[in-house]
């Protein structure tokens, strides 16, 4: 049997509707579980034991009394570190923002903790989520459960690592540039960065300026990652782009069969470059997708440059959210996050046009791939996770690769908006996970996941997790 700690949101979820599993048991052995492992990991900065213990209790109590506990009925849930629970510290892992108490939950951990979700704690995460793995001056470094020397990447690297060590089930993540799927990549985790809007942002002292941030979760099945969005997707007025929620379930509409997909697979989009292991591990998994009846095919196009666009943009974004504080926080700041911010606030008019102008490329390039193809199929990261303290590997097989060249197949997507998940393709003979990405058109995100599923379901992957 399963140990507890591994067993799966709407599994323990239909154990506590059933009385099977009270939530005062189950927050009980998270929280066992976390003092256990978390030490050696460091994926939890922060914790509400007593308040995640009475609200167990409470819900116990709603049940015995017939109430309704909800679709997240009792289950534990870390939020990562970006984002507002009330009553906590939102860190934005920076020494600058250890007393930043929020005053009240963001829009997505609102809507779980009224589905039924009990928020555990704080999960990890680098600096304002900036690089792809997870350090910070206030809390240290994460360590990535299948080989502590690794990292499991960024900038969700506590939530995923929390997940993939069974300390729960559910984790939130936010994606710029591919922070929920490259952690969930080096993690084994399943992953999936929705459709642009479809998780509402918020509330926040400034609306999202660059329409490439995303919300999302971080599961160890297909099927939670579905019943999450249910529960925290749709409009809300503290984000004016925030998309209408689905007309159907995504946990549903993973019962349904697919019909033969047309699906393309670009090994490197036409310029990135990809580790040996990876991509025998990544080609198997594409092919795989043939075996289940599909049409697959090498996509011999490639996508346009928007490495310095992203850069640009994403500098921005993190300006305008701190410009306010940023000459009296400066000293505190990170080297190489202020070499950032310091490029924003020159950006000119005719800059902006020229990121307009890589955008529409991009887009053009897409919707004519979209016109022909259902999904599209690529690595997930070129490389198995590096160093827990980093950097980032500056070359792949011998040979040099651009500082975004190690996350080359993430940040196009959310330039683009569309949707786009990680699913473990497989193990390292070191034991490491591999990834495959698959990006869905605009707004598919509920095929993104039925394709996700198939795969899970005729070549299941998280039968294994680390030994911790």
């Amino acid at each position: 049997m399963t140990s507890i700690h591994y067993r799966s949101a709407l599994e323990l979820a239909g154990l506590i509707r059933s009385g099977d599993l009270s939530p005062v048991e189950l927050m009980e052995e998270t929280l066992k579980r976390i003092e256990s492992v978390n030490r050696d990991l460091n994926a939890f900065v922060a914790l509400r034991r007593e308040e995640a213990m009475e609200e167990a209790r409470v819900l116990g109590e709603r049940l015995a009394a017939g109430g309704d506990p909800g679709p997240l009925a009792g289950i534990p849930v870390g939020v990562k570190d970006l984002e507002d629970v009330e009553g906590m510290v939102t860190s934005f892992g920076s020494t600058a923002y250890r007393n930043n108490r929020a005053r009240e939950d963001s829009v997505q951990v609102a809507r779980l903790r009224r589905a039924g979700a009990i928020v555990v704690g704080k999960t990890n995460t680098p600096e304002f989520g900036f690089t792809g793995f997870t350090r910070n001056r206030l809390y240290g470094v994460t360590r990535n459960p299948w080989n502590m020397d690794r990292t499991p990447g960024g900038s969700s690297g506590g939530a995923a690592a929390a997940v993939a060590s069974g300390m729960v089930p559910l984790a939130t993540g936010s994606d710029a540039g591919g922070s929920i799927r490259i952690p969930a990549s080096y993690s084994g985790c399943f992953g999936i960065k929705p459709t642009f809007g479809r998780i509402p942002f918020g509330p926040a002292p400034l609306l999202p300026m660059t329409r490439t941030w995303t919300l999302g979760p971080l599961t160890r099945t297909v099927a939670d990652a579905a019943l999450y969005l249910d529960c925290a997707a749709g409009y809300d007025p503290a984000d004016p782009a925030s998309l209408p929620g689905p007309r159907v379930s995504f946990l549903r509409s993973l019962e349904d069969p697919l019909p033969e997909l047309r699906i393309g697979f670009s090994p490197t989009l036409g310029y990135a470059r990809v580790q040996g292991e990876v991509m025998t591990l990544v080609e198997k998994a594409a092919g795989s997708f043939e075996q289940m009846g599909h049409r697959v095919e090498i996509w011999e196009g490639e996508l346009p440059d928007v490495s310095g666009a992203w850069s640009h943009l994403m500098n921005l974004e993190l300006f305008g959210l701190i410009r306010r504080d940023l000459d009296r926080i400066r000293p505190e700041l990170g080297h190489t996050l202020l070499r950032s911010l310091n490029t924003a606030p020159s950006l000119s008019v005719n800059d902006l046009l020229r990121i307009q102008e890589v955008r529409t490329r991009l887009n053009r390039v897409l919707w004519e791939y979209f016109d022909g193809f259902d999904l599209l199929l690529t690595p997930t990261i070129p490389t198995v996770a590096f160093a827990a303290k980093g950097p980032p590997p500056a070359e792949i097989d011998g040979h040099p690769i651009p500082l975004l060249g190690a996350v080359a197949f993430t940040y196009p997507f959310n330039l683009s908006g569309h949707p786009a998940a990680t699913i473990r393709a497989g193990l390292t003979e070191s034991g490491l996970p591999v990834g495959l990405q698959i990006v869905g058109p605009m707004h598919g995100d509920d095929l993104v996941l039925r394709a996700a599923r198939a795969y899970e379901r005729s070549y299941p992957w998280n039968e294994t997790w680390p030994e911790i």
